[in-house]
């Protein structure tokens, strides 16, 4: 969830692409190829793409993790492609074949009809689904303007009601 509290004069919109649109755009042939594939995600390489640099300790720190290319919802068992700015690599492919099916994978999810832009009003509260969806802020000069948006991540855990035990009233 982001909370707008302090919003520029300008426009500091933020983007949303579903990924359970983006799955269901793609070819056949392609679903097929991508199931079973793995993607690891780190966020030293998205931020080294930006020019950042890491110490060896931070990198050792920053390791990422590997998660499958094509996620399933636990509940409604749809699917959506993972990918995003973290994702490094494919770890079942080459480095340069996988980023670029990584590339095409964004390029595609990330074309206008999938792509929501909200832009924001101070009080606005937006609420995303991480499982299923990619995300970034879109440009303007945060250096001239001030933007304060709050950040509050839930974890999404389903309770059975009936076993709880039942306490009354006091």
């Amino acid at each position: 969830m982001l909370y707008a509290c302090v919003i520029p004069p300008v426009r500091s919109d933020t983007q949303f692409a579903d990924m359970r649109a983006a799955y269901d755009a793609l070819e056949d042939e392609m679903k097929t190829v991508l199931e079973g594939l793995t993607v690891h995600h780190s966020i030293a390489y998205s931020r080294q793409m930006l020019g950042f640099k890491f110490s060896d300790e931070e990198q050792d720190k920053l390791k990422g993790a590997v998660h499958p290319m094509i996620r399933v919802n636990p509940r409604t068992k749809r699917r959506s492609v993972y990918v995003a700015s973290h994702a490094n690599r494919v770890t079942q492919w080459p480095v340069a074949e996988g980023r670029l099916l990584i590339w095409d994978l964004v390029h595609a999810a990330t074309q206008p009809h999938l792509v929501y832009s909200h832009e924001w009003r101070p009080g606005d509260l937006v609420i995303w689904d991480n499982l299923a969806t990619m995300h970034r802020g879109t440009r303007f000069d945060d250096a001239k303007h001030h933007r304060e948006l709050r950040r509050v991540t839930t974890l999404d855990v389903a309770y059975d009601f009936e076993s709880l035990p039942v306490t009354e009233a006091v």
